[in-house]
Order: C-alpha cells, then structure tokens, then sequence
C-alpha cells in the first residue's frame, strides 16, 4: 500500500512537471527537442501497456470464469450476483455516454487545434477509413464472425482482435469449469501464475510510470498546440471539462444508482451502506486497486454491513475481476471524448458498440492500477478511434483511476448487500437499527 501511495504521487508529480514544461516548450519553440528527445519515452509507455493487453485479458477472464465452478454450490447467489454486476456496469457505461454527448467536452477545442491534431493521427485515420469501407461491404452479423478467430494464436497477436481472444478466454473458462478438478487443475494453475505474473509486470511497468506521464503529457502539448499559448490554455481546458465529466458520472452511479439499489433491494439504509464502506472507499482511493482493497472491502462488509461469509467470500472476489463500474463510466466517456477531439463522428451504431464492447473489456479489466488505460483501447479500437489519442488524457488519468478504483469498490459491497439481502444472509445484528429476521 505504501509503494501505491509513493507511485501515485509520483505521477501526480509527474503530471505537473509534464505540464509546465509543456506549456513553457510551447512558449519557447522546443517542440523539435521535445519531439526528438522527451516525447519518444511516452511512446516506449504506450508500447509497454499495449504489449500487455492481450495476455492481461486472456489471464484475467479465464481464471474469472473457471472460478465459477463454485456455482456447483452456490449457482443460484452466483447468478444473482453476476446478472447485478452486469446490470450495474450498463447503468454506468448509460450514465457516461449520456454525459459526455450533453457536456461534449472535446468539443470545446478550436478547429485549428483539431486539424493539428488530425494531421497529428493521419495515419491511424487512414487506417480507421479503410475499416469502415470493409464495414460496410460486409454482412450486418460479420462483426459477430469475426468475433470468433480462425486461428487463437493468430488472434493474440492483433491487438485490434482483442473481442477474439476475448471469446478464446470465455470459452476456456467455460471448458475448465465443466471439467473434473483434477483434469482442469494443471491449466487453472498455469493461467493463474500467467495472471500473476502480468500483474507483476503492471507493477514494474508502474514504476517507470511517472517517467511516462511527464513525457506523453510534455509531448502532446508541445505537438498540438505548437507555439500559440492560446491553444495550450484550450488543450488543457478541454482535459479539465473532461476530467469533471468523469468525476460527475462517477458521483452519480456511486451516489445515486447504488443507494437506489440498496433502498429497493435491502434494509440497509443508503447512509449507513456508505458509513460502513468508506474505509474501504479511502484504500481504493489511495492504492488505485481493488485486489488490493479486497481485504478491507470483505472485512467491512461481513462485520459492518451485515454480509454472510459465505456471500462476501464468493461475490467481492469475483466483483474484483468483472465488476469494473467506475471503469466503465470512465471508457465511455474517454473514448467519446477523444473521438470529438479528433473531430471523429461516433454515430448511435458506434456508442451502442462501445457500451458492448466497454462492458466485455471491464469484466477482463484486472484489478490493479491502471489497468483501465489498457482496456480503453479494446474500446477505441473496437469504434475505429486512433488509440494513440490516449495520449490526450493519460496525463489524467491517474487522480481518475483512483477515483473509479474507488466506484468500483463502492459496487463490489452494494452488490453483495443486496445479494445477502435476497439470500437471507444479511445479519441484522451487524447492521444498525435493523430488525431481527432482516433480510429474510
């Protein structure tokens, strides 16, 4: 905990150095400098996170599905719980694609800026403009072909195929919860230490990170706003319109969606369900990571919210791997965000097919920090939007990771009240002025 809370600060550090001396090489013409010198150490960032993707999401769904083989015991609280999770994940990616259209904050940049930064991405353009030839020569269940891979190893290494190993990875879970524990054993072990092991290495990638946000951050101001301070102020305005509309969406699904569940579903009273979870929220905020969260988040919600040991032991672990709404939320927005920046249309067709594919990619988020920014170009990728247009908002997104780590903390226990509620194992001795029998 303490190595999280000296990284973040770090690259909050980092983010204010990245943006002064972006704003100061802009004033004093060191764009060639940044660009020779500076910005290639953001680019060698982006790689690392981009090399980790496909591994990441395979380790991460496959050991979260073949960890259903406890719904042999608990199958009915198992589908419960996954059904609310997914449930609440649309709500969240709802909420943020209805707020980035009515506050369009990429909007708000000048068209000067936006041709810069077109010209920045051509070539990715390019390359968007020729999938949407192919989209629309083919078949409207192609997409649905193409989900599913003629080739697993073919697939894992196209990052723009990151739906087909997400169908390898749902499928071999699937496979491994249906085999005898002995057989599925060897292969669960090896996709466990393989997870282990990609998480060790979102660890290392972390301590370099700081490195990284100083130079994408440095980078992109130095490149789109050339030498005018004007374009510098409205860069870094839009990044602020944007952050708040991710801090607003994420406010709204915490405040309201959830306590709206407890209310209909439990006899937990909304400020009683966030009295007893905000030490929880206060380690999320501070590590950026629900497994890291996990034992707080299972301590809290057996002894202060009431939540039987055996609904807390199998839904918060399982809400660390697919309950991501804080994640959502912010890769609904991000991905709306830098398609208006780019100047990018993204039509009901294009947003209902980030709500599918946000909603995938946040059940194959891990849950560590910043693990976030690897799925969002899942999502970009999936909508034709450039994903070296994350540059724009990597220089963020850390105070936004530990606030959406903190969401989605807040969802893992909502879910497992309202689970226990509906199962009778909510204890009413361990929830304030509830009556015995609660929960029944």
């Amino acid at each position: 905990m303490a190595w999280h809370q000296r990284t973040h600060w770090r690259i909050l550090v980092a983010l204010g150095l990245g943006i002064i001396y972006g704003v100061v090489a802009a004033l004093a013409g060191w764009g060639g400098f940044t660009g020779d010198w500076i910005a290639p150490f953001g680019t060698i960032f982006m790689r690392l996170l981009l090399l980790i993707a496909v591994p990441l999401v395979l380790a991460s769904l496959v050991t979260g599905v073949a960890s259903l083989a406890d719904l042999q015991k608990l199958s009915r609280i198992g589908g419960k719980t996954i059904a609310i999770y997914l449930g609440t994940t649309l709500v969240a990616l709802v909420i943020g694609l209805v707020l980035v259209n009515l506050v369009q904050p990429g909007a708000s940049i000048p068209e000067s800026l936006r041709t810069t930064l077109q010209e920045t991405y051509q070539e990715d353009l390019e390359d968007r403009q020729e999938a949407i030839d192919q989209a629309m020569e083919a078949g409207p269940l192609q997409p649905l072909v193409d989900m599913v891979p003629e080739n697993i190893l073919g697939a894992a290494t196209n990052n723009r195929g990151m739906l087909s190993v997400v169908f390898v990875a749902f499928l071999f879970g699937v496979a491994l919860m249906q085999l005898p524990r002995e057989r599925a054993q060897p292969l669960l072990d090896l996709f466990e230490s393989l997870n282990a092991v990609i998480i060790a290495i979102v660890g290392l990638i972390l301590k370099v990170a700081p490195i990284g946000v100083f130079a994408l951050i440095a980078g992109t101001i130095t490149t789109v706003a050339g030498d005018d301070p004007a374009d510098v102020a409205q860069l870094l305005g839009a990044l602020g319109l944007y952050s708040i509309t991710v801090l607003v969406g994420l406010a709204i699904h915490a405040f309201l969606t959830y306590p709206l569940l407890l209310q209909f579903c439990t006899p937990v009273t909304p400020l009683r369900f966030l009295r007893g979870i905000a030490p929880a929220q206060l380690v999320a905020f501070s590590t950026s990571s629900s497994a890291a969260t996990l034992p707080v988040t299972m301590e809290r919600a057996e002894h202060d919210l009431g939540v039987s040991e055996e609904v807390a032991s199998f839904a918060l672990p399982l809400g660390a791997t697919i309950n991501m709404d804080g994640t959502a939320v912010y890769m609904s927005v991000a991905a709306v965000f830098i398609a208006q920046t780019l100047g990018i249309p993204l039509g009901l067709g294009a947003q209902a097919t980030i709500v599918f594919t946000a909603l995938l990619a946040s059940i194959g988020t891990a849950a560590v920090p910043s693990a976030g920014i690897v799925m969002l170009v899942i999502v970009l990728e999936a909508v034709g939007v450039p994903p070296a247009g994350i540059a724009l908002i990597f220089g963020v997104d850390r105070i936004l990771d530990m606030c959406r780590t903190a969401t989605n903390v807040t969802g893992d226990a909502a879910v497992a009240t309202v689970v226990a509620a509906s199962e009778g194992q909510l204890s009413p001795t361990a929830v304030n002025g509830l009556p015995a029998g609660a929960g029944s």
